[in-house]
């Protein structure tokens, strides 16, 4: 299979879909693979690394898309991909397309394959591909919590671990899964008072016995929620929704609640309210990698099968599967901008019949 490798366009974006070593493994298994001149650069990958596992580097992304049957991305396309995108293409990377009404429409008039890392699981119902840049953005929050409660950011003035005889910032958390287990971490070995809510009181279970009774934990509800921002230093938003959009879990009445200049990183849509396109790519040479690391298998297995033989191998790879040849395959996806819902195993298994 020829696979294309563009630079990302995308504001703030510094990532690479596959770092040089995950590229010569597609080599090494008889693919071709065309790498866009200086996509690598952001993550401190110079060109000359591709080209010695043997990638040809190719002057535009026009050069990168056009020679595809399948492009590998980091981040969904933007307004000026949307021409690249065509019927006999499968375009394997994060989606969100529940955020993003005018891509969704334009993949669907495109006829483009889009399987989305963020709907891929596992054989425990897991998502592999969403899992390490959760982990990095877990941990990564608790870094900006700590920079931004700084006096000279507009925060309170606070140090994340206190000293002896001064109290540390409170940290609440509001979900319990990678990206909060991840800054929970990361928050209690900075010697913060760590509070997590989630509504899976199992999930919650968990995290105390694992931590050991480090942090409080809390059933999470809207009273509750309410209730313990009155005290937070610092709120780290950590939900997900798999395919949809994240809640909305505090108000704007309750902001007046907390204390001034407290911070909120709000990990589900990247946005002191913290504004950044997206916090993994702030450190994209980790990112690339832990990225890489996670979805290389699954872009041998496609490149090595072909998309539909790949998928009907792997149910959790069919469920990545967002978009195909005009049909939206993602129930949230097509749920959220009222458009019809094509069974997913129906387009894979080949028993469409429009």
């Amino acid at each position: 299979m020829i696979i294309g490798i563009p630079k990302e366009i995308k504001k703030d974006e510094y990532r690479i879909a596959l770092p040089p070593n995950a590229v010569g493994e597609l080599i090494r298994r008889g693919h071709t693979v065309y790498v866009q001149a200086g996509a690598g650069q952001g993550s401190a990958f110079p060109d000359e690394e591709y080209v010695q596992v043997g990638a040809t580097i190719v002057p535009t992304a026009e050069d990168a898309w056009n020679k595809a049957e399948m492009v590998v991305k980091v981040k969904e396309p933007q307004a000026q991909e949307f021409a690249f995108m065509r019927r006999d293409l499968v375009l394997f990377t994060y989606l969100h397309l529940a955020a993003a009404e005018e891509l969704t429409h334009k993949m669907v008039e495109s006829g483009v394959t889009g399987i989305a890392y963020e709907t891929v699981t596992d054989e425990h119902g897991k998502l592999p591909l969403l899992e390490p840049m959760s982990e990095v953005a877990g941990r990564m929050s608790v870094q900006v919590v700590s920079h931004y409660l700084e006096k000279t950011q507009g925060g309170r003035g606070v140090l994340l671990g206190g000293i002896p005889g001064v109290k540390p910032a409170h940290i609440v958390i509001l979900g319990g899964g990678t990206v909060g287990t991840n800054a929970a971490k990361m928050a209690l070995g900075m010697g913060a008072q760590v509070t997590l809510l989630d509504i899976n009181i199992e999930r919650l279970r968990y995290l105390d016995d694992t931590m050991h009774g480090r942090f409080n934990t809390l059933y999470s509800n809207a009273a509750n929620i309410a209730d313990v921002i009155k005290t937070a230093d610092a709120v780290i938003g950590a939900v997900l929704i798999i395919g949809a959009k994240a809640p909305h879990l505090i108000r704007r009445d309750m902001l007046k609640t907390m204390p001034e200049g407290s911070v909120i990183v709000d990990v589900a849509v990247d946005v002191l309210h913290y504004g950044v396109a997206n916090m993994p790519g702030a450190v994209p040479r980790t990112s690339s990698l832990g990225l890489s690391n996670a979805t290389l298998r699954y872009v041998l297995k496609i490149a090595d099968l072909g998309a539909m033989e790949a998928m009907r191998a792997d149910p959790g790879l069919m469920k990545g599967l967002n978009i195909h040849h005009g049909h939206v395959t993602h129930p949230a996806v097509a749920e959220t901008f009222n458009l019809p819902a094509t069974d997913v195993q129906s387009v894979v298994m080949g028993q469409l019949t429009h």
